[in-house]
């Protein structure tokens, strides 16, 4: 079935509905509208109302425009893919499995992507996005501009690529994160991470991957602003550049062209047999 150009509001107005392409459909104030739903196109569509998409199978979005209005618009569906789109409203896509999106704009993207399965975000910009992506599960980046804080915790198997994260508290708790050529401004970054290698990336912020296993840092380079770094964290980092200074670190190899300040005090921890090198 075919809808252009119409209008819907209220409650579940387009309930368990199959098949379905929409054009230039606006879906006003209420609740629920395409709910229980799949195989679903919307093109060039406006979402007002709470809870369009909950319970769908197969479904695109492409150019459509998701209002404030429109909060905790996708969850517990799967197939998706979205293009081109702007989405205003907080709180999408929960519960959810094998996500694609593609120059798709998210500027109030807090608690966003929680306790998702299978995601591909490109060309993807997202503001205001404190505790975004929480809990997921197999995540692809390509070009992601990030900003909120307390980003990717407890979520696991991720790639990032060509990205710009400034976000606070990133990547705790994680495990198995690979980021390659990316910006990661932010304090505290990766603290109590498993597993997280960092390829040809800047990182800014004091008190940087702290508590850190298997920390694998390749290429890298460090901003004036990251010090204390490495704090018994288990790592193997090659820096090109200067470091602010290295604190108490577990264990390992540590390489740099400079280091201001190594801190092993009364308090660090055993083996406590990190190799701290300098360039000549």
């Amino acid at each position: 079935m075919i809808l252009s150009q119409n209008e819907y509001g209220g409650e579940r107005p387009l309930f368990a509905s199959h098949n379905l392409q929409l054009y230039h459909v606006t879906i006003h104030a209420g609740e629920s509208a395409l709910k229980e739903c799949s195989d679903i196109t919307a093109e060039h569509c406006r979402f007002e109302g709470k809870y369009p998409f909950w319970h769908n199978d197969r479904f695109t979005i492409r150019n459509c425009h998701f209002t404030e209005g429109a909060r905790a618009a996708l969850w517990y569906s799967r197939d998706l893919e979205m293009t081109d789109t702007l989405v205003e409203a907080p709180k999408m896509f929960r519960d959810m499995e094998r996500l694609n999106l593609t120059n798709v704009q998210l500027p109030n993207a807090q608690e966003t992507l929680w306790h998702c399965k299978e995601i591909k975000l490109k060309d993807v910009t997202a503001g205001h996005a404190d505790y975004i992506m929480m809990h997921c599960d197999g995540i692809e980046i390509d070009h992601l501009t990030l900003q909120g804080n307390y980003s990717f915790q407890y979520s696991r198997n991720i790639v990032i690529r060509n990205s710009t994260l400034d976000t606070k508290d990133a990547f705790w708790n994680t495990k198995n994160v690979t980021v390659y050529d990316s910006t990661i401004n932010g304090e505290y970054l990766g603290w109590h991470s498993t597993n997280l290698r960092l390829v040809n990336c800047h990182i800014r912020g004091t008190q940087p991957l702290c508590y850190a296993h298997n920390l694998i840092m390749e290429n890298c380079t460090m901003g004036d602003d990251a010090d204390l770094a490495f704090e018994y964290s288990e790592v193997h980092a090659d820096i090109r550049g200067h470091i602010v200074s290295v604190k108490n670190p577990l264990t390992g190899r540590i390489h740099a062209d400079s280091i201001g300040e190594v801190i092993l005090d009364e308090n660090i921890r055993q083996p406590a047999n990190c190799i701290i090198e300098i360039s000549t």
